[in-house]
């Protein structure tokens, strides 16, 4: 059974930063995903849909960039729903450090 988690992280950066710094931040977590993986990323215009697959597991996404937010919407599947509020306080520690105004 698949595990929905939403995130919302304010900002003060702008909606062009915001965007600027998810595409770089995003692709440098996704290079850190353990067992290699694979990564998908579409851009409509400052929503950006993505899946990550490794180890077995696929997960998808939608990351909505507004003016002062950022919302994150994933799809837990299977056993990574059994920790979900674990990758949901990461998922808030890594937005905040990457969208704090700098």
């Amino acid at each position: 059974m698949a595990t929905p988690i939403t995130v919302s992280i304010a900002h003060q950066l702008g909606r062009a930063e915001a965007r600027r710094r998810i595409e770089t931040g995003l692709a440098s977590m996704i290079r850190q995903f353990p067992g290699g993986g694979t990564f998908d990323q579409r851009w409509d215009g400052d929503q950006l849909s993505f899946g990550v697959g490794g180890m077995g597991q696929t997960l998808s996404g939608v990351v909505d960039v507004l003016d002062t937010e950022v919302t994150i919407r994933i799809v837990l599947p299977g056993l990574l729903g059994l920790i979900a509020s674990s990758i949901k306080r990461r998922l808030v520690r890594a937005g905040r450090l990457l969208l704090t105004k700098e």
